[in-house]
């Protein structure tokens, strides 16, 4: 199967967040996606507020976690939810913009709360296609 995709992996009482795509920014993007999937449907929230996010680290492994982290005090911080990604990657160093809007427990039926992105099946790589693939377990 081709092209960039996000999925779930069952991992124990928390949820494992999986990115694909064809450049290390788009399963990033994917797997943020993916994290929002585990709260609601991505599909219901509308992309109308943007909010950029900037995150530095030492390798892509704990890049990805910073990056997911990041979203996770903003969906906090500001009460919100993303359901749109862009994001450019300089050597370990990650700009973002996220698209979203402020949670409505009736539109969104937030399933769960996420705590943050953990080190837990942390992985970053090219696989053999060339395709990147990007994930953790998230603490739900």
């Amino acid at each position: 199967m081709g092209g960039v995709y996000w999925e779930h992996f069952p991992h124990q009482a928390d949820m494992g967040v999986r990115g694909v795509g064809p450049t290390l920014a788009a399963a990033f993007e994917q797997a943020a996606l993916a994290m929002t999937a585990v709260v609601t449907d991505p599909a219901s929230v509308a992309p109308v507020m943007a909010v950029g996010v900037d995150c530095e680290a030492p390798d892509d492994e704990l890049l990805l976690v910073d990056w997911l982290n990041a979203l996770i005090l903003e969906m906090a911080a500001r009460h919100m939810l993303f359901s749109r990604f862009e994001a450019s990657l300089h050597g370990h160093r990650l700009h973002a913009t996220a698209w979203g809007e402020a949670v409505d427990v009736e539109k969104h039926q937030p399933a769960v709360e996420i705590k943050g992105a953990t080190y837990t099946e942390l992985k970053v790589e090219k696989d053999e296609t060339g395709r990147w693939l990007a994930q953790c377990v998230v603490d739900v």
